[in-house]
């Protein structure tokens, strides 16, 4: 046997932790299986045992053959002749099992190569065997490793002794990774299939955070506060709701902690990914408007029996209620077990418009116009008719889309539903009207009085009649 072999016995008995005897073990498998292909007819030997001296380094191979009378002898890989057999023990007799040396010359220096291939099986193996029995009833728990290597998409990571795979599907989107980098995971499984056992990790499961949750607050792992639920979109969102057994203490305050210190360290694990931290509630109602804050939920309607619960809020809240993509609600929905399902309050909507179908039912009529015309001429601003007669006609006209001779006449009759006609030149109680008292007027007349735009001037005339 030569150094190396002797090595690698060290390196899996001190480095991997296997115990001594399983590598030799190993060793001796491996120089058999050598034997057997150096040798020709060895295959039809049926039982060998090698014997492995580490400190001198030697090894040999034994054969275990029946002795047989001499005129019955006949399978020379299994069977002995009876007096060959006692030339080795005297006291032996028909049907003992004899052994024998039979090492070819030189089998450790030509074996070693032969066996080392099967041996590294062997141990490899072993080792997964022993990664299986290890790590079978840590799943579930956090651990701590070193990226070695990427295969494909999935990350391989160094976890001291053992190596463990995170998978495409297990990672988190928008995190990268490099070679030597130091991350935690969540175990979520170790698989004994046909490849043998693997160490299955996670950083997206939503355990990944209530575990970390578990480690942080220390009221979470003495049982005080309780973990109710837990919601994640990795990398984007989680929605944790707490409870807490003693009324003294605040289940939400203990997860947050002093200054938010505990759940910042959550969050900077997580690569500063949002974490809503509720109240449970055994309400629906109750639990329902906790998870879908900041917004303000107007009626909230439970369904039991199909497990739906209906909001209503605001115009203003609903883009805060369903979240961007609609991530707020469908949290809200895995956390409670409920269909959540939010919709616009209309009911102020629903208000207004039987308001304005009100205004413009009377509005048709009081001027005798189609409930069409009249909705439009409501929703225009002309809730009456007195506020019809403040509109001009060219307004109403484009908001009915009329021609101007329709929208006049609509005016006029607004104007006579009030009571009102069109405004004529003001006139002086004690004088003529001013067309007959007064010579012609300048050019300012069309303005409705008979000095035009020029306010002073009118008061000097007034002035001076008054004095006359």
């Amino acid at each position: 046997m030569t150094n190396d072999i002797v090595a690698l016995i060290d390196f899996y008995e001190k480095e991997k932790s296997i115990d001594r005897d399983k590598v030799l073990a190993a060793l001796e498998f491996a120089f058999i299986s050598a034997y057997r292909k150096m040798v020709p007819g060895a295959d039809a030997i049926e039982t060998l045992r090698a014997d492995i001296d580490t400190r001198k380094g030697e090894t040999r191979i034994f054969a275990s053959l029946t002795a047989i009378e001499d005129a019955d002898y006949a399978d020379k890989f299994n069977e002995v002749p009876l007096s060959t057999a006692r030339r080795k023990n005297p006291d032996t007799e028909a049907g003992d099992i004899v052994e024998f040396n039979v090492t070819p010359k030189d089998f450790g220096r030509i074996a070693v190569q032969t066996a080392k291939q099967t041996m590294m099986q062997r141990l490899r193996m072993a080792e997964k065997e022993m990664i299986y029995e290890e790590f079978k009833d840590r799943a579930g728990d956090i651990v701590s490793g070193t990226v070695r290597r990427f295969e494909r998409n999935d990350v391989l990571i160094d976890l001291g002794k053992f190596e463990g795979i995170m998978p495409n599907r297990e990672r988190v989107q928008g995190e990268d990774y490099n070679i030597g980098d130091r991350i935690r995971a969540y175990v979520l499984a170790v698989e004994n299939e046909g490849r043998g056992p693997e160490i299955i990790l996670s950083r997206s499961h939503p355990n990944f955070v209530r575990r970390l949750f578990e480690a942080e607050v220390n009221e979470i792992s003495d049982h005080t506060v309780e973990l109710r639920a837990i919601a994640r979109e990795a990398g984007f969102r989680t929605k944790v709701a707490v409870w807490s057994n003693d009324p003294k203490v605040d289940p939400v305050g203990a997860c947050v902690g002093m200054r938010g210190a505990r759940v910042k360290n959550i969050v900077r694990e997580l690569n500063n990914e949002k974490v809503d931290i509720i109240r449970w509630s055994d309400d629906p109602a109750e639990l329902v408007r906790e998870a879908l804050k900041p917004a303000e939920l107007i009626t909230i309607t439970p369904d039991e029996e199909n497990r739906v619960i209906h909001c209503t809020v605001s115009e203003e809240d609903l883009s805060k209620a369903i979240g961007r993509k609609g991530q707020n609600a469908r949290l809200s929905s895995r956390l409670m077990g409920w269909d959540v399902q939010v919709r616009r309050d209309e009911t102020k909507e629903e208000q207004f418009k039987e308001k304005i179908g009100g205004a413009a039912h009377s509005l048709a009529e009081q001027l005798d116009i189609s409930e069409e015309l009249a909705e439009k001429l409501t929703l225009a601003g002309g809730f009456n008719a007195e506020m019809v007669i403040d509109m001009p006609a060219d307004y109403i006209a484009a908001a009915l889309e009329v021609d101007e001779t329709k929208a006049a006449n609509i005016l006029e009759r607004a104007r006579a539903a009030c009571g009102t006609s069109v405004p004529t030149a003001p006139t002086h109680p004690e004088h003529p009207p001013a067309a007959e008292a007064q010579p012609e007027a300048p050019s300012g007349e069309a303005s409705g009085t008979p000095y035009g735009n020029d306010p002073e001037a009118a008061g000097e005339s007034a002035g001076e009649t008054r004095d006359s």
